[in-house]
């Protein structure tokens, strides 16, 4: 899960983000007309951005970086965007350089580790969201995705006690919620699982996610009137539960909801 920095509200503030670094040297001047302009271009890449459009967001956070190249911020979001694009390789570097400017700021290993994620990198994930919680021992989405790491691992248990955390620090955190369900199920609580499903559905009606594993979990069961109903909310919500290959690899579903899944879509 990819974080966002939402730091060009002014550029003065992103430089915050690099004082210890400019500390050791005599900060660049910048004109008010460059900070405008960087002001302008971040605007325009979060645009793109909630567009979708994130091969222009890319282009936008090269021209920030070409005029301004000691901006963490800046850097950390060009690896969101390339994440976005899949060219996970490329979001790494941007995600070092980050880091190489900031050490002590949560983001850029947050994002590096959702990258790592991405090549199944699952150890060095981990350790990208322990990092995190040394910063930040409250840090609530570095609990989750490391849970989503342990998955990749197989650590199932492990996964659950850190999406119980997360769920702790932030009980609106819906996903760490979701994980939190899905992780039950694999582990054989599939009644808890369902009732945690029910609930998360009960708080949040258009929750794509857990309308799909409903949809699954009662089809297993053998009620599929509830399975149905549930697919028809889902599918509305969010088409792309129809494709198993990304419900197991971008969505990464545990083994036995995929299971679930699959059969219900191959009996319609």
């Amino acid at each position: 899960m990819i974080k966002l920095i939402g730091i060009f509200l002014s550029l003065l503030v992103v430089f915050g983000w690099v004082t210890p670094v400019m500390a050791e040297s005599q900060p660049p001047s910048f004109t008010q007309e460059q900070l405008k302009e960087g002001d302008e271009w971040a605007n325009q890449a979060f645009v793109a951005t909630n567009k979708g459009d994130f091969a222009t967001a890319e282009q936008y956070w090269t021209k920030i970086i070409d005029q301004f190249p000691t901006n963490a911020g800046a850097w950390s979001n060009r690896g969101n965007s390339r994440v976005s694009q899949n060219k996970l390789e490329e979001a790494l570097a941007d995600y070092n350089k980050a880091i190489e400017l900031a050490p002590n700021v949560t983001d850029p290993y947050l994002n590096r580790g959702a990258a790592l994620e991405g090549l199944k990198k699952w150890s060095e994930a981990i350790a990208d969201y322990n990092r995190v919680l040394e910063i930040d021992p409250n840090d609530a989405m570095a609990y989750n995705n490391r849970g989503n790491a342990k998955t990749g691992l197989g650590k199932w248990s492990d996964a659950i006690a850190d999406y119980q955390k997360s769920n702790e620090i932030a009980p609106n955190f819906a996903f760490a919620r979701a994980n939190y369900a899905l992780a039950l199920y694999e582990t054989g609580k599939t009644d808890k699982a369902i009732r945690e499903m029910r609930n998360i559905v009960r708080k949040y009606p258009q929750f794509a996610d857990m309308r799909a594993a409903l949809t699954a979990a009662y089809w297993v069961k053998g009620e599929q009137g509830e399975a149905e109903s549930n697919w028809v909310a889902a599918y509305g919500l969010d088409n792309r539960y129809k494709d198993i290959n990304w419900v197991t690899n971008i969505r990464r579903w545990p083994p036995s909801m995929v299971a679930g899944l699959d059969k219900f879509l191959k009996l319609k």
